[in-house]
């Protein structure tokens, strides 16, 4: 009999609605999960109750420390992750970053409540479940299980606040049984700084400029197209890359790479000259996660380097 651990965070999946429609959650692991399963043994541990948009870098850190501790059980089949669906990407990302065991992590959620009459929670938990339980998925890294997809974590977003199939791969192909990169070494991102900035037209320094006041390490820059911004930005870039404070460049279109082919004093080929790095894949939540996890990291120095390497998110086969 398959055996895996349920970690819970709270979430939509784990909410009930009060009198005046308002979402909280408040439904601990055991009553999740109900009294109807069989065939896999579950064990539920509970290590927090947040609306995901409240979750900090020390949470995500709880987490992948909770998900660790479960996999030193060498009987355990795989950990399923329940997390809200605002930040899960960001979460997800963070421990498939430093999964260095074989056995999956699934992270789902749900976007009707617990109590919803047309919930999701359920599905998604037993689809959770059963990934976590497919021998197929070993070697596979994290995996977000949604509205009956699979989706390997980097390069998963949400693109829906609504859609009962929230969540999108960069790629279609969607999740992969293989993992492509080794994991990073574990140091725990808490008390890092990284800040994102976006980029919009008319857009001055302003932002940046107090970002770096209020102790930033590094920043994602949110930019237009693949990857631009403007001559005052570009400065901006150049000043924090003199600082040492390391500027990396993403983009607000949902689709498609980055690229730094643009000039004419506010492109990317100009924020690249000004010291500034690409995330060719990732979008600004998991950039931002990939750089303070870097940033922790003394053993990974050239930043660009591994930032072009991480970044980039190759097609995979569907895993049905």
């Amino acid at each position: 009999m398959p055996k895996v651990a349920i970690v819970t965070t709270g979430g939509t999946i784990a909410s009930r609605r009060d009198g005046q429609g308002v979402s909280r959650p408040v439904v601990t692991g055991p009553d999740l999960l109900g009294s109807a399963w069989t065939g896999t043994e579950l064990r539920v541990v509970d290590v927090m109750s947040k609306d995901s948009s409240s979750i900090t870098f020390a949470d995500m850190d709880r987490v992948r420390d909770a998900v660790t501790a479960e996999l030193r059980d060498p009987d355990l089949d795989a950990v399923v992750v329940l997390h809200g669906t605002d930040t899960m990407e960001e979460t997800a990302f963070l421990v498939d970053l430093h999964h260095a065991d074989p056995r999956p992590v699934v992270f789902t959620g749900a976007q009707r409540t617990f109590d919803h009459p047309e919930s999701d929670a359920q599905a998604n938990l037993a689809d959770a479940v059963a990934a976590g339980s497919d021998p197929a998925l070993r070697g596979a890294g994290v995996i977000i299980a949604f509205g009956g997809a699979l989706h390997r974590a980097s390069g998963t977003r949400k693109v829906d606040t609504t859609s009962l199939d929230a969540f999108r791969s960069v790629h279609p192909a969607g999740a992969t049984p293989q993992r492509s990169l080794d994991p990073l070494r574990w140091h725990p991102i808490s008390g890092t700084r990284v800040d994102i900035v976006a980029a919009y037209p008319g857009a001055d320094r302003v932002q940046i400029d107090a970002c770096r006041a209020a102790g930033a390490q590094g920043l994602v820059l949110d930019g237009l197209g693949s990857g631009n911004a403007n001559p005052a930005i570009v400065e901006a870039v150049r000043d924090c890359a003199s600082a040492g404070i390391p500027v990396v460049v993403t983009t607000r279109v949902p689709n498609g790479p980055t690229s730094a082919t643009y000039g004419g004093g506010g492109g990317g080929h100009d924020l690249v000259s000004a010291g500034a790095l690409f995330s060719t894949d990732l979008r600004a939540g998991q950039a931002r996660i990939l750089l303070a996890a870097l940033l922790t990291d003394p053993e990974h120095t050239d930043l660009d380097k591994e930032f072009d390497r991480r970044s980039r998110i190759d097609p995979a086969p569907r895993i049905s």
